[in-house]
């Protein structure tokens, strides 16, 4: 399957750091706050480019465009625009931290994020987090986690998945035997070769592997998931699969829950709105049209 991904933002042409800054600085300055043409600049920007209009906003006003930003701006306006300014890695550790900090633990974000990336991601996001934080992220997400839940989030972040593409027929068949064995074989589940396999398969590959499971079994994997695992585990593996089959599929159904119901999980909302615009927002856009049969644009309107 070929995946299309298709952000709703690009670098801007013609792009000009110095006149960025200037009208950024023209929006705050004095009474009130020109909301919109903050929106207008720094929504159609990369965020590399906003990476260089923070750089050049700082050294010519002597000033922190977060602090004036966030001086200026509240609510849940000034976290969408705070997120922007972001570093994406930086942005994606500090949620992790987030969910993981005071009592109890969003395992929820935690899947989110780590469940949905490749490895070469994953090591990005790890550099940032110790740099951040001064200690590596699985260290942390081992004292917060437990069990099965642990042992497969800790062979993602330690980096153990192939790299994009990397794909071996003959093994996923081999891989495929090892899922059934483990699962619908026998009494009981070995979630430790799940496990491996969902951690180290690059997800390419494990779309083989999926497509072998379901040959020699007659039920998908998520059949298979949905009778032998449960809790965050369950939740963990589910995210996989749906990541290696539809990306967009996923991320639309996690802001579809995110707006579903009594009150709106605007984190989350935030998060992947940020995260996913220059990678495949507007993918994300159609899937969620398709399986909700309304726009995602009325359904943030509502929530």
């Amino acid at each position: 399957m070929d995946y299309e991904a298709r952000p709703t933002v690009t670098p801007a042409p013609n792009f000009n750091a110095a006149e960025d800054a200037a009208a950024l600085r023209g929006a705050m300055k004095g009474f009130g706050t020109d909301e919109e043409a903050i929106i207008d600049i720094l929504t159609n920007r990369s965020n590399k480019q906003r990476q260089t209009i923070m750089e050049v906003y700082n050294t010519e006003y002597e000033r922190d465009i977060i602090d004036d930003l966030r001086g200026e701006l509240g609510g849940n306006f000034e976290e969408v625009i705070i997120a922007l300014m972001r570093p994406m890695e930086d942005f994606m550790c500090k949620e992790l931290h987030k969910a993981m900090e005071g009592m109890g633990t969003d395992e929820g974000t935690l899947v989110e994020i780590l469940c949905s990336k490749s490895n070469e991601e994953i090591v990005e996001i790890c550099q940032w987090y110790e740099e951040r934080y001064d200690r590596p992220l699985a260290e942390h997400m081992c004292s917060e986690t437990s069990g099965h839940f642990r042992r497969l989030l800790t062979m993602i972040v330690t980096g153990t998945r192939d790299p994009i593409g990397t794909t071996d027929p003959e093994k996923a068949k081999s891989d495929a035997d090892a899922l059934y064995a483990a699962g619908e074989a026998k009494l009981g589940t070995d979630e430790e070769v799940f496990n491996k396999i969902f951690a180290h398969s690059s997800f390419a590959q494990l779309r083989l592997v999926f497509d072998e499971y379901k040959e020699l079994s007659g039920m998908t994997i998520e059949q298979a998931i949905k009778h032998e695992m449960e809790g965050t585990l369950h939740d963990a593996m589910l995210c996989i699969v749906e990541c290696v089959q539809s990306p967009a599929a996923f991320f639309a159904n996690q802001l579809h829950k995110a707006m579903d119901g009594a009150g709106t999980d605007d984190e989350r909302l935030i998060r992947i709105i940020v995260s996913r615009s220059e990678i495949d927002l507007a993918t994300i856009k159609d899937e969620f049209e398709r399986i909700y049969n309304r726009t995602l644009y009325s359904a943030l309107r509502v929530s």
